[in-house]
């Protein structure tokens, strides 16, 4: 994905099940600056693409095969995430196939729910070519 969209540590990986990593939100994140400089928060494909890399780590695992996220539906973000926050991401397996892997996803701060997906769809990288 990118430098910005990154999983600190992963606590758990379950292939065939779901996987829980940990992200921590810096200060220092250059985005930070500009979005916004009275009141940073973290943008909203920031978290989602945390929630892919997280999910495309446990489909390489279980398939061999390099994934990317490939698109997200019915996400919520209930509250902001700001630099200081530890980012507890979970993602869950719901449908997997050779060429789609669907998960369910949430983030919760200090237990507090802050984002969830419903559907995180995911493609094998080479599913359309090189980018």
């Amino acid at each position: 994905m990118g430098r910005w969209t990154t999983v600190d540590r992963v606590i758990s990986l379950e292939p065939g099940v779901g996987a829980r990593g940990l992200r921590n939100v810096p200060n220092t994140l250059s985005i930070l600056d500009s979005h916004f400089p009275r009141f940073p928060v973290l943008p909203g494909v920031m978290i989602l693409g945390s929630l892919g890399e997280l999910a495309c780590m446990l489909l390489k695992e279980q398939t061999g095969r390099p994934w990317r996220l490939a698109g997200a539906e019915q996400v919520r973000y209930r509250h902001f995430v700001q630099p200081g926050d530890q980012m507890d991401l979970t993602v869950e397996l719901k449908e997997l196939s050779d060429d789609a892997a669907v998960f369910g996803a949430t983030v919760k701060v200090e237990g507090r729910v802050m984002t969830t997906a419903r559907r995180l769809r995911l493609v094998p990288e080479e599913a359309d070519g090189p980018r």
